[in-house]
């Protein structure tokens, strides 16, 4: 007998969801290239000479040696050329080299984003514990004296200027009451632990150094609770406008005549089916938390992604603007992806558009 259609159309067109994948996992490589002729063409458009930047003026005075530095990096080609040989730099995992270190960008970078992929996930976590739970209460609460105080909190934290914050808590915590432990990832008295991950916290952990792990939590919070401020509020509205939005919902409604247990109801129907716009803001946030918070970072002296973007960009270290640059593109993409893959799995209405 032959199969009915819907049993063939898995074997034509493929499962939804791989097929799905697929397709969004062909969209982010395009995405990745468009990144990387993105970065080398707006450094380029760099009104500076990289030239000058890395040999120094005395150097660069020289013509031989201008002759010979450029030759090397391909600069006396053509651009397509030169898109070309930086496409095969890539391939090799060359970045270059940085002019305001003198060591390839690649190093600069496996010691910077630690620190920053550190913070970044410290914030997460407790952003998403307190801003998901805070719109929750809100939205089941609403119109109530709790809705209206997350709303107030969740705007006041969205309001306020990360910078100035971190101002205020800097000199308020360390200067005048020396509740918090100042600049830096570590106190200099504390002996940094082996490094595995480069992630101060667990690699203190891993080496069983318990003074080392306590030194690192404490440099963690005073710029954790900047950016977990703007974090909770985001996502404490989103979440409560997503949640709002499901409560009216018909599927929430008969589940209710049911007769079902109010937390059956919020944890099964209301929740799940709000997880969607969640998922997306909390993947936007990371990825900005990734790219480096290069006010919150330069106050406290965090040397992360952001801060030594900042050092590039006011040095003309073009090469290590290209690399920061693809970083973060490439980070953005790889986070879009993955809120792409766990939508899909939550939502299975996502995988046939």
């Amino acid at each position: 007998m032959p199969p009915s259609p819907e049993t063939a159309a898995p074997a034509r067109g493929g499962h939804p969801l791989l097929r799905y994948l697929g397709i969004r996992f062909l969209v982010s490589l395009l995405l990745v290239w468009g990144v990387t002729l993105v970065t080398f063409v707006l450094t380029t458009l760099v009104p500076a000479d990289p030239v000058a930047a890395v040999l120094g003026d005395q150097a660069a005075a020289d013509p031989e040696v201008v002759a010979r530095f450029r030759s090397e990096l391909g600069l006396d080609r053509p651009l397509p050329v030169q898109y070309l040989l930086y496409l095969q730099r890539l391939v090799h995992f060359d970045l270059g080299t940085s002019a305001q270190t003198r060591r390839p960008v690649l190093e600069d970078l496996r010691d910077a984003v630690p620190a920053t992929l550190e913070l970044a996930l410290f914030v997460l976590v407790v952003s998403v514990l307190l801003g998901v739970g805070a719109g929750l209460l809100a939205a089941l609460r609403h119109h109530r004296p709790v809705d209206g105080v997350v709303r107030v909190l969740s705007l006041v934290g969205i309001s306020t200027p990360t910078f100035w914050l971190a101002l205020i808590l800097f000199y308020v915590g360390f200067y005048r009451l020396g509740w918090f432990p100042g600049s830096g990832r570590l106190d200099a008295r504390t002996a940094p632990p082996p490094e595995v991950t480069g992630l101060l916290t667990v690699d203190s952990l891993l080496a069983g150094d318990t003074a080392a792990f306590t030194d690192a939590v404490a440099h963690l919070l005073l710029p954790g609770i900047v950016l977990t401020l703007y974090a909770v509020g985001l996502l404490a509205r989103f979440s409560r406008s997503a949640v709002l939005d499901v409560l009216s919902a018909e599927h929430v409604t008969a589940a209710r005549a049911k007769g079902l247990p109010a937390r059956t109801v919020v944890l099964r129907y209301v929740l799940r089916a709000a997880l969607v716009p969640i998922l997306t803001v909390v993947g936007l946030s990371f990825g900005s938390l990734l790219s480096g918070s290069v006010l919150t970072e330069a106050v406290f002296a965090w040397h992360g992604l952001g801060q030594y973007a900042y050092q590039s960009a006011t040095r003309l270290d073009l090469q290590a603007v290209m690399g920061v640059g693809l970083v973060v593109g490439v980070t953005y993409i790889s986070i879009n992806f993955a809120v792409d893959v766990l939508t899909a799995l939550v939502d299975p209405r996502v995988r046939r558009r």
